[in-house]
Protein backbone atom coordinates (compact mmCIF):
# COMPACT_ATOMS: atom_id res chain seq x y z
CA UNK A 1 0.00 0.00 0.00
CA UNK A 2 1.64 3.56 -0.94
CA UNK A 3 1.41 5.90 2.22
CA UNK A 4 -0.50 8.69 2.24
CA UNK A 5 1.07 12.42 3.10
CA UNK A 6 -0.95 14.79 4.81
CA UNK A 7 -0.05 18.31 2.51
CA UNK A 8 -1.41 22.18 3.38
CA UNK A 9 -1.94 24.01 -0.37
CA UNK A 10 -1.09 27.93 -0.65
CA UNK A 11 -2.54 29.37 -3.67
CA UNK A 12 -2.55 33.19 -4.03
CA UNK A 13 -4.06 33.60 -8.02
CA UNK A 14 -3.80 36.05 -10.41
CA UNK A 15 -6.52 38.20 -8.31
CA UNK A 16 -4.90 38.78 -5.83
CA UNK A 17 -6.88 39.39 -3.18
CA UNK A 18 -6.06 36.53 -0.63
CA UNK A 19 -4.79 33.08 0.00
CA UNK A 20 -7.10 30.16 -0.46
CA UNK A 21 -5.75 27.35 2.03
CA UNK A 22 -6.56 23.63 1.67
CA UNK A 23 -5.56 20.21 3.61
CA UNK A 24 -5.84 17.12 1.58
CA UNK A 25 -4.62 13.13 2.20
CA UNK A 26 -3.10 12.12 -0.57
CA UNK A 27 -0.38 9.11 -1.72
CA UNK A 28 0.70 11.41 -4.72
CA UNK A 29 -0.30 9.21 -7.55
CA UNK A 30 -4.16 7.95 -7.59
CA UNK A 31 -5.86 9.10 -4.78
CA UNK A 32 -7.02 11.96 -2.60
CA UNK A 33 -9.08 13.41 0.29
CA UNK A 34 -9.65 16.44 1.22
CA UNK A 35 -9.81 17.69 4.68
CA UNK A 36 -10.28 21.36 4.64
CA UNK A 37 -10.68 24.32 3.40
CA UNK A 38 -10.36 28.20 3.97
CA UNK A 39 -9.83 31.34 2.19
CA UNK A 40 -8.00 34.28 3.88
CA UNK A 41 -8.35 37.81 2.38
CA UNK A 42 -5.24 40.17 2.57
CA UNK A 43 -5.88 43.48 3.68
CA UNK A 44 -6.21 46.64 1.46
CA UNK A 45 -2.51 47.28 2.16
CA UNK A 46 -1.35 43.92 0.75
CA UNK A 47 -4.15 44.22 -2.02
CA UNK A 48 -3.46 47.45 -3.45
CA UNK A 49 0.61 46.80 -3.56
CA UNK A 50 0.17 43.99 -5.28
CA UNK A 51 -1.88 45.61 -8.08
CA UNK A 52 0.10 48.77 -8.11
CA UNK A 53 2.90 46.34 -8.78
CA UNK A 54 1.81 44.37 -11.04
CA UNK A 55 1.09 47.28 -13.07
CA UNK A 56 4.59 48.54 -13.06
CA UNK A 57 6.33 45.17 -14.01
CA UNK A 58 6.25 44.46 -17.35
CA UNK A 59 9.41 43.25 -18.17
CA UNK A 60 12.29 41.57 -16.47
CA UNK A 61 14.22 45.10 -16.27
CA UNK A 62 10.99 46.43 -14.17
CA UNK A 63 12.13 43.56 -11.10
CA UNK A 64 15.71 45.16 -11.18
CA UNK A 65 14.00 48.86 -11.06
CA UNK A 66 11.39 47.75 -8.20
CA UNK A 67 13.15 45.47 -6.57
CA UNK A 68 12.68 47.15 -2.98
CA UNK A 69 9.15 47.24 -3.00
CA UNK A 70 9.24 43.90 -4.36
CA UNK A 71 11.23 42.70 -1.21
CA UNK A 72 8.80 44.39 0.84
CA UNK A 73 6.14 42.78 -0.42
CA UNK A 74 7.32 39.36 -0.46
CA UNK A 75 8.20 39.59 3.43
CA UNK A 76 4.63 40.97 3.60
CA UNK A 77 3.08 37.86 1.42
CA UNK A 78 4.90 35.59 3.43
CA UNK A 79 4.37 36.54 6.83
CA UNK A 80 0.78 35.96 5.75
CA UNK A 81 1.42 33.04 4.82
CA UNK A 82 2.70 31.89 8.07
CA UNK A 83 -0.11 33.00 10.10
CA UNK A 84 -2.62 30.91 8.00
CA UNK A 85 -0.65 27.61 8.47
CA UNK A 86 -0.08 28.75 12.16
CA UNK A 87 -4.30 29.24 12.16
CA UNK A 88 -4.83 25.85 10.27
CA UNK A 89 -3.79 24.36 13.31
CA UNK A 90 -2.60 21.15 12.09
CA UNK A 91 -2.47 18.49 13.97
CA UNK A 92 0.19 16.66 12.15
CA UNK A 93 3.59 16.12 13.02
CA UNK A 94 5.33 17.33 9.58
CA UNK A 95 3.07 18.01 6.89
CA UNK A 96 4.28 19.33 3.37
CA UNK A 97 3.39 22.83 2.39
CA UNK A 98 2.97 23.73 -1.35
CA UNK A 99 3.67 27.27 -1.36
CA UNK A 100 2.89 28.59 -4.58
CA UNK A 101 3.62 32.39 -3.47
CA UNK A 102 2.14 35.70 -5.36
CA UNK A 103 2.82 35.91 -9.25
CA UNK A 104 4.15 38.99 -9.96
CA UNK A 105 5.67 38.48 -13.50
CA UNK A 106 5.41 35.84 -16.12
CA UNK A 107 7.42 35.39 -19.29
CA UNK A 108 8.49 31.90 -20.33
CA UNK A 109 10.20 33.24 -23.47
CA UNK A 110 12.60 34.76 -20.75
CA UNK A 111 12.74 31.90 -18.85
CA UNK A 112 10.98 34.16 -15.83
CA UNK A 113 8.45 33.34 -13.66
CA UNK A 114 8.66 35.23 -10.23
CA UNK A 115 6.53 34.53 -7.43
CA UNK A 116 6.55 36.37 -4.08
CA UNK A 117 7.11 34.61 -1.28
CA UNK A 118 10.40 33.44 0.91
CA UNK A 119 10.52 30.08 1.32
CA UNK A 120 13.34 30.41 3.66
CA UNK A 121 11.74 32.29 5.99
CA UNK A 122 8.43 30.68 5.94
CA UNK A 123 10.46 27.39 7.24
CA UNK A 124 12.05 29.40 9.93
CA UNK A 125 8.51 30.54 10.75
CA UNK A 126 7.08 27.08 10.72
CA UNK A 127 9.54 24.60 10.94
CA UNK A 128 7.55 22.50 8.03
CA UNK A 129 8.72 21.47 4.61
CA UNK A 130 8.01 23.91 2.37
CA UNK A 131 7.88 23.08 -1.38
CA UNK A 132 7.83 26.20 -3.52
CA UNK A 133 9.35 27.17 -7.27
CA UNK A 134 7.01 25.03 -8.66
CA UNK A 135 7.65 26.16 -12.51
CA UNK A 136 11.36 26.17 -12.76
CA UNK A 137 12.24 23.52 -14.10
CA UNK A 138 9.80 23.10 -16.53
CA UNK A 139 10.47 26.46 -18.23
CA UNK A 140 14.05 25.39 -18.03
CA UNK A 141 12.61 22.17 -20.17
CA UNK A 142 10.86 24.42 -22.61
CA UNK A 143 8.16 24.50 -21.07
CA UNK A 144 5.51 27.61 -20.47
CA UNK A 145 5.51 26.98 -16.75
CA UNK A 146 1.86 26.75 -16.90
CA UNK A 147 -0.85 25.69 -16.23
CA UNK A 148 0.17 23.70 -13.30
CA UNK A 149 -2.79 21.88 -12.32
CA UNK A 150 -3.64 19.75 -15.19
CA UNK A 151 -2.76 16.34 -13.41
CA UNK A 152 -4.63 17.04 -10.22
CA UNK A 153 -7.87 17.57 -12.57
CA UNK A 154 -7.37 14.55 -13.89
CA UNK A 155 -6.98 12.85 -10.63
CA UNK A 156 -10.26 14.57 -10.01
CA UNK A 157 -11.83 13.04 -13.30
CA UNK A 158 -10.64 9.32 -12.07
CA UNK A 159 -11.92 9.66 -8.59
CA UNK A 160 -15.46 11.07 -9.66
CA UNK A 161 -15.94 9.03 -12.69
CA UNK A 162 -16.30 11.64 -14.97
CA UNK A 163 -17.46 10.93 -18.35
CA UNK A 164 -14.30 10.36 -20.53
CA UNK A 165 -13.28 12.80 -22.76
CA UNK A 166 -13.63 15.40 -20.06
CA UNK A 167 -12.61 19.02 -19.98
CA UNK A 168 -12.43 21.17 -17.04
CA UNK A 169 -12.38 25.26 -17.73
CA UNK A 170 -10.99 27.05 -14.69
CA UNK A 171 -11.89 30.69 -14.72
CA UNK A 172 -9.48 32.23 -12.19
CA UNK A 173 -7.30 35.75 -13.72
CA UNK A 174 -6.99 34.08 -16.74
CA UNK A 175 -9.11 30.91 -17.82
CA UNK A 176 -7.41 27.52 -18.48
CA UNK A 177 -8.61 24.77 -20.08
CA UNK A 178 -7.67 20.91 -19.48
CA UNK A 179 -8.78 17.93 -21.77
CA UNK A 180 -8.63 14.01 -20.57
CA UNK A 181 -8.70 12.18 -22.77
CA UNK A 182 -7.91 8.94 -21.09
CA UNK A 183 -7.03 8.04 -17.23
CA UNK A 184 -3.99 5.48 -18.08
CA UNK A 185 -1.13 7.03 -18.47
CA UNK A 186 -0.26 11.14 -19.45
CA UNK A 187 -0.14 11.39 -23.17
CA UNK A 188 -3.85 12.04 -23.73
CA UNK A 189 -3.80 14.75 -20.75
CA UNK A 190 -3.56 18.55 -22.56
CA UNK A 191 -3.81 22.02 -21.00
CA UNK A 192 -3.25 25.36 -22.39
CA UNK A 193 -4.67 28.80 -20.59
CA UNK A 194 -6.79 30.36 -23.20
CA UNK A 195 -7.25 33.68 -22.45
CA UNK A 196 -8.41 36.46 -20.04
CA UNK A 197 -10.52 34.87 -17.40
CA UNK A 198 -11.28 37.92 -14.35
CA UNK A 199 -8.45 40.24 -15.18
CA UNK A 200 -10.36 42.11 -17.00
CA UNK A 201 -13.13 42.44 -15.47
CA UNK A 202 -11.79 42.96 -12.39
CA UNK A 203 -9.21 45.43 -13.77
CA UNK A 204 -11.77 47.69 -15.30
CA UNK A 205 -14.32 47.54 -11.05
CA UNK A 206 -10.79 48.09 -9.69
CA UNK A 207 -9.91 51.50 -11.74
CA UNK A 208 -13.64 52.41 -11.93
CA UNK A 209 -15.18 52.08 -8.38
CA UNK A 210 -14.59 51.28 -5.05
CA UNK A 211 -15.35 47.44 -5.70
CA UNK A 212 -12.70 44.34 -6.32
CA UNK A 213 -14.85 42.49 -8.52
CA UNK A 214 -18.44 42.27 -10.04
CA UNK A 215 -20.06 40.36 -7.69
CA UNK A 216 -22.24 37.92 -9.65
CA UNK A 217 -22.11 40.16 -12.71
CA UNK A 218 -24.31 42.47 -11.09
CA UNK A 219 -22.67 45.37 -12.70
CA UNK A 220 -22.76 43.84 -16.19
CA UNK A 221 -26.15 42.89 -15.81
CA UNK A 222 -27.15 46.36 -15.26
CA UNK A 223 -25.15 47.34 -18.58
CA UNK A 224 -24.96 48.11 -22.18
CA UNK A 225 -22.89 46.30 -24.69
CA UNK A 226 -20.95 48.25 -26.94
CA UNK A 227 -20.90 46.19 -30.32
CA UNK A 228 -18.40 48.62 -31.76
CA UNK A 229 -15.80 48.39 -28.96
CA UNK A 230 -16.19 44.98 -28.93
CA UNK A 231 -15.69 44.09 -32.56
CA UNK A 232 -12.78 46.09 -32.47
CA UNK A 233 -11.24 44.56 -29.32
CA UNK A 234 -12.01 41.33 -31.08
CA UNK A 235 -10.15 41.97 -34.11
CA UNK A 236 -7.11 43.46 -32.40
CA UNK A 237 -6.88 40.30 -29.93
CA UNK A 238 -7.56 37.27 -32.54
CA UNK A 239 -5.04 38.97 -34.77
CA UNK A 240 -2.46 39.47 -31.75
CA UNK A 241 1.16 38.52 -31.43
CA UNK A 242 0.69 35.91 -28.53
CA UNK A 243 -1.53 33.70 -29.96
CA UNK A 244 0.20 31.18 -30.05
CA UNK A 245 1.35 31.48 -26.52
CA UNK A 246 0.56 28.26 -24.67
CA UNK A 247 0.77 30.21 -20.93
CA UNK A 248 -0.53 34.07 -20.44
CA UNK A 249 0.06 36.79 -17.72
CA UNK A 250 -2.64 39.26 -17.02
CA UNK A 251 -0.20 41.62 -18.29
CA UNK A 252 -0.69 40.58 -21.80
CA UNK A 253 -4.27 42.06 -21.37
CA UNK A 254 -5.27 46.11 -20.73
CA UNK A 255 -8.58 47.76 -20.25
CA UNK A 256 -7.62 50.60 -22.10
CA UNK A 257 -10.21 49.74 -25.02
CA UNK A 258 -13.32 50.34 -23.06
CA UNK A 259 -11.82 53.82 -21.75
CA UNK A 260 -14.88 56.53 -21.56
CA UNK A 261 -17.39 53.84 -21.01
CA UNK A 262 -19.78 53.61 -17.68
CA UNK A 263 -18.94 51.26 -15.44
CA UNK A 264 -21.91 49.47 -16.30
CA UNK A 265 -21.49 49.24 -19.87
CA UNK A 266 -17.79 48.65 -19.35
CA UNK A 267 -18.35 45.99 -17.45
CA UNK A 268 -20.92 44.53 -19.96
CA UNK A 269 -18.54 44.82 -22.90
CA UNK A 270 -15.57 43.31 -20.87
CA UNK A 271 -17.43 40.32 -20.11
CA UNK A 272 -19.19 39.75 -23.66
CA UNK A 273 -14.96 40.52 -24.72
CA UNK A 274 -13.73 37.71 -22.32
CA UNK A 275 -16.82 35.15 -23.04
CA UNK A 276 -16.51 35.31 -26.71
CA UNK A 277 -12.87 34.64 -26.30
CA UNK A 278 -13.06 31.76 -23.89
CA UNK A 279 -15.68 30.30 -26.00
CA UNK A 280 -13.74 30.28 -29.22
CA UNK A 281 -10.68 29.41 -27.98
CA UNK A 282 -12.76 25.85 -26.48
CA UNK A 283 -14.46 25.70 -29.46
CA UNK A 284 -10.62 26.02 -31.66
CA UNK A 285 -8.91 23.70 -28.82
CA UNK A 286 -11.71 20.99 -28.76
CA UNK A 287 -11.04 21.04 -33.07
CA UNK A 288 -7.25 20.96 -33.11
CA UNK A 289 -7.33 17.85 -30.71
CA UNK A 290 -10.16 15.89 -32.33
CA UNK A 291 -12.64 15.39 -30.01
CA UNK A 292 -15.89 15.26 -28.96
CA UNK A 293 -16.47 17.20 -25.17
CA UNK A 294 -19.96 16.83 -23.98
CA UNK A 295 -19.35 18.04 -20.26
CA UNK A 296 -17.30 21.40 -19.44
CA UNK A 297 -16.98 21.59 -15.78
CA UNK A 298 -15.62 25.01 -14.70
CA UNK A 299 -13.85 25.55 -11.72
CA UNK A 300 -12.72 29.01 -10.44
CA UNK A 301 -13.92 32.32 -9.18
CA UNK A 302 -15.05 33.14 -12.59
CA UNK A 303 -17.84 30.62 -12.62
CA UNK A 304 -19.87 32.74 -10.00
CA UNK A 305 -20.26 35.33 -12.29
CA UNK A 306 -23.80 34.24 -13.73
CA UNK A 307 -23.19 36.98 -17.29
CA UNK A 308 -20.12 35.51 -18.38
CA UNK A 309 -20.81 31.93 -17.58
CA UNK A 310 -24.63 32.48 -19.66
CA UNK A 311 -22.54 34.36 -22.30
CA UNK A 312 -19.90 31.10 -22.65
CA UNK A 313 -22.50 29.03 -22.57
CA UNK A 314 -24.57 31.25 -25.65
CA UNK A 315 -21.60 31.50 -27.70
CA UNK A 316 -20.77 27.11 -27.26
CA UNK A 317 -22.18 24.22 -29.81
CA UNK A 318 -25.85 23.19 -27.98
CA UNK A 319 -24.07 19.53 -27.15
CA UNK A 320 -22.02 21.32 -24.86
CA UNK A 321 -23.35 21.13 -21.38
CA UNK A 322 -21.62 23.98 -18.86
CA UNK A 323 -22.24 22.68 -15.36
CA UNK A 324 -20.46 23.85 -12.18
CA UNK A 325 -17.27 21.53 -10.58
CA UNK A 326 -19.58 21.29 -7.59
CA UNK A 327 -22.29 19.45 -8.81
CA UNK A 328 -19.71 16.92 -8.27
CA UNK A 329 -19.22 17.75 -4.38
CA UNK A 330 -15.80 19.31 -5.29
CA UNK A 331 -15.70 23.38 -3.89
CA UNK A 332 -15.02 24.95 -6.81
CA UNK A 333 -12.99 27.60 -4.98
CA UNK A 334 -10.37 25.15 -3.61
CA UNK A 335 -8.92 23.45 -7.05
CA UNK A 336 -5.76 24.96 -7.58
CA UNK A 337 -4.88 25.02 -3.77
CA UNK A 338 -5.43 21.43 -3.43
CA UNK A 339 -3.91 21.01 -6.56
CA UNK A 340 -0.91 22.92 -5.14
CA UNK A 341 -1.07 20.33 -2.16
CA UNK A 342 -0.58 17.09 -4.52
CA UNK A 343 2.37 18.96 -6.42
CA UNK A 344 3.85 19.37 -2.91
CA UNK A 345 3.49 15.63 -2.11
CA UNK A 346 4.63 14.84 -6.17
CA UNK A 347 7.52 16.82 -5.74
CA UNK A 348 8.57 15.29 -2.30
CA UNK A 349 8.54 11.90 -3.84
CA UNK A 350 10.37 12.67 -7.36
CA UNK A 351 7.87 12.93 -9.56
CA UNK A 352 6.95 14.61 -12.73
CA UNK A 353 4.22 17.64 -12.45
CA UNK A 354 4.20 18.74 -16.03
CA UNK A 355 4.04 17.02 -19.60
CA UNK A 356 4.61 18.23 -22.67
CA UNK A 357 1.35 18.32 -23.65
CA UNK A 358 0.15 20.26 -20.38
CA UNK A 359 3.22 22.96 -20.62
CA UNK A 360 5.13 22.12 -24.00
CA UNK A 361 7.67 20.86 -21.84
CA UNK A 362 10.39 18.60 -24.03
CA UNK A 363 9.70 16.05 -21.69
CA UNK A 364 7.94 14.65 -18.28
CA UNK A 365 9.23 17.36 -15.86
CA UNK A 366 9.92 17.39 -12.02
CA UNK A 367 9.41 20.67 -10.09
CA UNK A 368 9.75 22.24 -6.67
CA UNK A 369 12.49 22.63 -4.47
CA UNK A 370 12.22 21.69 -1.15
CA UNK A 371 13.49 23.92 1.53
CA UNK A 372 13.90 22.02 5.07
CA UNK A 373 16.27 21.35 7.95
Amino acid sequence: MQKKYISIGLMSGTSGDGVDASIISSNGVDKYESIKNKYYQYDDEVYNKIHDLKEQINSSQDLKKNSSAISDLERKITLFHAKIIKDLNLNEDNPLIGFHGQTIYHNAKEKISNQLGDAKLLFQLTKKKIIFNFRYNDIQNGGEGAPLTPLFHKLIVAQKKINLPACILNIGGISNVTIVKKIIGTNELYSKDIGPGNCLIDSWVRKNSRKKYDYNGSLASNGSLNEIILEQAQELYFNRTIKDKLSLDVNDFDVSFARGLSLEDGSKTLTEFTASIISESLLNYFKNLNIQVKDILICGGGRKNKILTQSIKDKLNPNHNLKLIDDYKIDGDFVESQAFAFLAIRSYLKLPITFPGTTGCNKPCLGGDLMQD
